[in-house]
């Protein structure tokens, strides 16, 4: 047998060993249902608690954090559980003790063989949902993979709130090969029970509940759309740069940063554009991809008009989004995008493709522009908004009006709060 194919053997060994352990999890479940019956109603503070994979610097992550704080903000015990915090690479309020963070199954394996990435998410989720269990929490709100959803039910017999991004069973593109569909087979045929088995299933926006219903057809599931908030701040004050553009994105193929540095290529060669946004360089993902975008700007001539700024702070985040002229926002069919909304309130517009969330949060000719991701497209319509200062400001005003009115933090906090209490009496 040839080494590829004692690999690939492995991963569905693997992968057929965690859908036996979700089987046994179900188990669990049926049994503390039957022997233990949680109460009807709970009164006043709750125990709350978060299980995500990877608390690192991404929207979802903002988004966890934001849950957090707001739910803390209402007298709840908080704490959020995951497998991995980094503090050279996560969010001030994690690392500074605003919040309580547990980290649990970082032992285990992120790859195998640089593969199996959602197999080895899974089992560090269910480690992560079992360390959860041991403080006995009221509720559980679990993120992104479905897999810790029964465990925490089994362990915690506790109701299980789960937030859904995206459908991870979409997320893998590439199943020409016959043994990749045999490794995802199990995997997303446990995706799709798993997340059948919380209480209240939430996405992020409309477009990702259109998806949720394609993607999981047995299920008889209406996900609710909770979009994320707006932690309000205050704006860094800076003098705007006419030539300055800002993209803010992971470094990651999918989110089609190639698009903003061949804009980019077209426009005068006094713009300038500065690639920001969350870097693992544990992640090979973000290293090969950074060296790509490196290579594209070297083979267009523009290598000395773009700077790539990695894992950037919060405050200097907020200082490039004061003193950009426009944010590019290039992933397409983005499940929601929480970058938009930081431009909008710091009024910078935003230039995003038509499709996905953005079409959700930006409003095309109002408070920014939705366009095809074509680069010519996208340096027609940037040369235009650098050429129109007052229309920038327009866009601005209107863009953070927007974000006060639809996506602060106090509405998506009430909104949860009310879930979390809810769910107990059903």
């Amino acid at each position: 047998m040839s080494l590829l194919c004692k690999k690939a053997l492995h991963r569905c060994q693997l992968t057929w060993l965690l859908l036996a352990a979700a089987a046994a999890a179900l188990l669990l479940v049926r049994l503390v249902r039957r022997r233990r019956r949680r109460p009807k109603t709970r009164q006043g503070k709750l125990k709350i608690a978060f299980a995500h994979p990877d608390l690192g610097i991404g929207g979802a992550e903002r988004l966890v954090v934001d849950a957090a704080l707001g739910l803390r903000g209402r007298g709840h015990d908080v704490t959020i559980y995951t497998a991995r915090h980094d503090p050279r690479r996560c969010f001030d309020e994690t690392r500074d003790g605003t919040l309580r963070v547990v980290v649990a199954g970082d032992w285990l394996p992120k790859r195998i063989l640089g593969r199996c990435y959602a197999l080895c998410a899974s089992a560090r989720m269910v480690a992560v949902a079992l360390r959860a269990a041991r403080d006995g929490p009221d509720v559980v709100v679990v993120d992104q993979v479905a897999t810790a959803v029964p465990v925490a039910r089994a362990a915690c017999a506790a109701p299980v709130v789960f937030y859904c991004h995206y459908p991870d069973k979409l997320l893998c593109v590439n199943r020409q090969n016959p043994l990749t569909r045999l490794y995802r087979a199990p995997l997303d045929w446990g995706e799709e029970t798993c997340t059948g088995l919380a209480d209240v299933v939430l996405v992020n926006s409309r477009f990702t509940a259109g998806v949720f219903r394609r993607a999981f057809p047995r299920l008889a599931v209406a996900p609710e759309v909770l979009y994320p908030p707006l932690q309000p701040t205050s704006c860094a004050e800076a003098p705007r740069d006419a030539a300055l553009l800002l993209s803010i994105n992971r470094f990651e193929r999918k989110k089609n940063l190639g698009l903003a540095v061949e804009a980019l290529a077209l426009l005068p060669k006094r713009v300038r554009l500065v690639l920001a946004g969350g870097y693992d360089p544990d992640l090979p993902e973000n290293v090969e991809h950074a060296r790509e975008l490196e290579e594209l700007a070297a083979r267009l001539g523009v290598a000395d008009r773009v700077t790539q700024r990695r894992s950037v702070s919060g405050d200097e985040k907020a200082r490039l989004l004061a003193r950009c002229a426009c944010l590019l926002y290039t992933p397409e069919n983005e499940h929601f995008g929480i970058v938009p909304l930081e431009a909008m309130h710091a009024r910078t517009p935003v230039v995003a493709v038509d499709s996905g969330g953005p079409r959700e949060s930006v409003v095309d000719g109002v408070t920014g522009r939705l366009l095809a991701p074509d680069p010519q497209t996208w340096a027609r319509a940037v040369a235009d908004l650098l050429g129109d200062a007052a229309g920038r400001r327009a866009m601005g005003e209107r863009g953070r009006e927007r974000v006060r009115d639809l996506f602060s933090l106090d509405a998506f906090a009430d909104r949860l709060e009310r879930i979390c209490v809810g769910v107990l009496t059903r």
